[in-house]
């Protein structure tokens, strides 16, 4: 079947349909990850968006229900250069059409996805959609022109209806871990918990604002020895605080922060009540909190490729990256808040530190699956914040 990809500033591409054969809007992206495409499917963080992938073949290691980052896919399209028509892996369980059929999402693959990625990184990121309906090129285009993604507030779409414990059994956060070895011939047989390290005592109990919140963080929480309570996006900050938890997290999340007006005001409640660690939104629901503002950048960070330096240390890492807004650094207070970490593509703000009270966050992702781990010491430094608070108290 026949498909369009139509942009509100008149580009068209012609391809084939895969998943649902249906008509979709969102906004056009493109993320430059080589692999993951399962883990950005169901990363909240696209609400509302039409994903392209520049790497050129899309769907050879099919889909399994394990590496998943939430309950269900959330991107409004996809697209590739080429779609696999073979899945190989041993862990695969479906294909990525019949995956996306499933959800009914639409993709379109045989289109020159690096001219698409070419002209967004010239035009910026546009509405758009794909339709495999019969119809003009020019019909196609006032489709993607009646559909806007500001003003909308996609966290209440993706944020839990409830709280709720994170692995209470502690049977969903184990690091996974090749046996190595030779074992003896009378051995044994290996069981499904030789694979699995381990998990660490809890050490500290925080509360998670849930924005549109990764598995992945939720397991390197547990990983490195939190407890984990989740809460949903609109949960008052006196209940929080009610709950008396060690710390509070803020995770990632879809849209434009400045539709979040009640995050704002949790979040300002919640400033020097306790430590608090923000990832992505949640660093950006800071810098409102800090009095600060964000803009909307021209085509995002979205790839596992992108060098952050740590401007106390000079310290270079490669990070895992997903947003397309970022923090004004001359909005902020920069009396009480520093700017710690810049982009060096583009010297945009990549995280903030309170000089006096126990918070900080950063615009990346630490617990990138797959992707870099260059960053992943930011769990440990939460832990270590935590404690120095429970220190001076």
């Amino acid at each position: 079947m026949k498909a369009i990809l139509a942009l509100e500033d008149g580009k068209v591409w012609h391809g084939e349909s895969f998943g649902a054969p249906r008509t979709s809007n969102g906004e056009v992206c493109f993320n430059t990850s080589m692999t993951g495409y399962q883990e950005i499917l169901t990363d909240p963080s696209y609400r509302g968006q039409i994903v392209t992938m520049t790497y050129p073949l899309i769907g050879n290691y099919g889909i399994n229900e394990i590496d998943v980052e939430s309950f269900e896919p959330h991107i409004s399209g996809f697209v590739v250069r080429e779609l696999s028509n073979v899945a190989s892996n041993w862990r695969s369980q479906c294909s990525l059409a019949d995956y996306l059929s499933r959800h009914n999402i639409p993709g379109i693959t045989g289109i020159d996805t690096r001219s698409l990625t070419k002209h967004l990184r010239t035009a910026g990121a546009k509405r758009g959609v794909i339709t495999t309906e019969n119809i003009s090129d020019a019909a196609a285009i006032d489709l993607a022109k009646s559909w806007s993604y500001l003003g909308r507030d996609f966290v209440q779409e993706v944020s839990c209806k409830a709280a709720y414990d994170w692995d209470p059994e502690s049977t969903q956060s184990r690091r996974w871990t090749l046996v190595q070895g030779t074992r003896a011939v009378d051995a044994p047989p290996l069981t499904s918990e030789d694979y699995f390290q381990p998990l660490p005592p809890i050490k500290h109990r925080i509360v998670a604002y849930d924005f549109g919140i990764k598995r992945n963080i939720l397991r390197n929480l547990r990983q490195h020895g939190f407890g984990v309570h989740v809460v949903p996006s609109t949960t008052p900050a006196a209940d929080v605080l009610a709950m008396n938890p060690d710390g509070i997290f803020l995770s990632p999340g879809p849209g434009d922060p400045v539709e979040l007006g009640y995050a704002h005001k949790t979040v300002r409640e919640l400033v020097g009540k306790k430590p608090i660690f923000g990832i992505c939104l949640g660093h950006q629901l800071l810098t409102y909190a800090f009095g600060g503002k964000t803009y909307k950048l021209k085509f995002g960070h979205r790839g596992g490729n992108q060098p952050v330096q740590d401007v106390a240390t000079g310290k270079v890492t490669i990070t895992s990256q997903n947003h397309g807004f970022a923090t004004d650094p001359k909005s902020i207070p920069l009396d009480e808040v520093e700017v710690s970490h810049i982009n060096l593509n583009d010297q945009t703000c990549e995280g903030l530190r309170h000089k006096k009270l126990p918070i900080f966050s950063i615009q990346y992702h630490p617990e990138a699956s797959p992707g870099p781990h260059d960053a992943q010491p930011f769990f440990e430094e939460f832990s270590k914040m935590i404690d120095r608070q429970r220190g001076n108290n």
